[in-house]
């Protein structure tokens, strides 16, 4: 049974899912999304397991009370406060896209909190010009149009082509999540993103097992990121899910949560 809870951190609100009993596992979301695209696997956390999904402050029903001049560390801020609130000494960390780029920041912050990382459709690298160039076009378009346009321009690109052919009513439901997602949350996850580092001389850095997932129809982080981070990372490991693209997690949910299940069996 998946639970909602709502506590205060600092002043803000934060909103997160939370199903199964044992060791934690942290799932930070993709953008322009919230801690809801993770049900399929809060409906499938194995035995022993406690899966915590947020939502990013702004995003879902977290509140940003503040300004949206946000960065990757106060998202990684965010989520250590609430392991110290739910007194989680240390967990397995991970996230998808922007998610995963939370969690880099987490290591940067304080990496003996993570006992593994969980890497899904993301990658190392900080934001190219041209890549800047279309989160400002992003961002100026959203203030104009609001959460609509953002959906409108982003579905298709965060889903796989077979997804896309097979299963509109996914499309659908993404684009509901985004748009149900607050102007100002947006706004502040657009500024995050432009504004991360890059994390790429940090993934020699990570000592802890690392599982590295990719859709393989991901054009937004491709594949050839994934394998980046796989060779780069001590001991990680790479899975490749064919007919899913940049949200493998719920493009192919079944086979996601396998992945997450049999990588956690072997974790020390």
């Amino acid at each position: 049974m998946i639970h909602e809870h709502r506590t205060a951190l600092k002043g803000r609100v934060t909103r997160y899912l939370e199903a199964g009993v044992g060791r934690p596992l942290i799932l930070h979301h993709a953008f322009p999304l919230n801690a809801d695209m993770w049900r399929p696997q809060l409906e499938r956390v194995p035995k022993g397991w406690r899966f915590i999904a947020p939502d990013f402050r702004g995003l879902g029903g977290s509140t940003l009370n503040g300004s949206v001049a946000v960065l990757m560390d106060d998202y990684a801020d965010d989520t250590l406060e609430l392991m110290n609130s739910l007194d989680i000494e240390q967990a397995v960390i991970g996230g998808l896209s922007m998610g995963g780029y939370a969690t880099f920041a987490i290591h940067r912050l304080a990496p003996e909190r993570i006992a593994g990382m969980l890497l899904a459709d993301t990658k190392a690298g900080a934001d190219t010009e041209e890549g800047l160039k279309n989160r400002r076009g992003l961002l100026s378009a959203a203030r104009a149009k609001g959460a609509s346009v953002v959906a409108e321009q982003m579905v298709g690109k965060l889903l796989g082509e077979t997804t896309r052919r097979e299963r509109p009513e996914l499309a659908l439901e993404v684009r509901r999540s985004i748009e149900s997602n607050p102007l100002t949350g947006i706004e502040a996850a657009i500024y995050a993103l432009m504004h991360r580092p890059d994390s790429t001389p940090d993934l020699l850095t990570i000592n802890c097992p690392t599982l590295v997932v990719v859709g393989e129809e991901d054009t937004v982080t491709p594949v050839a990121e994934a394998e980046a981070l796989q060779r780069t990372i001590k001991s990680a490991e790479l899975v490749r899910l064919p007919r899913a693209g940049h949200l493998a997690n719920l493009e192919a949910p079944e086979e996601f949560s396998l992945t997450i299940t049999r990588w956690v069996a072997s974790l020390p």
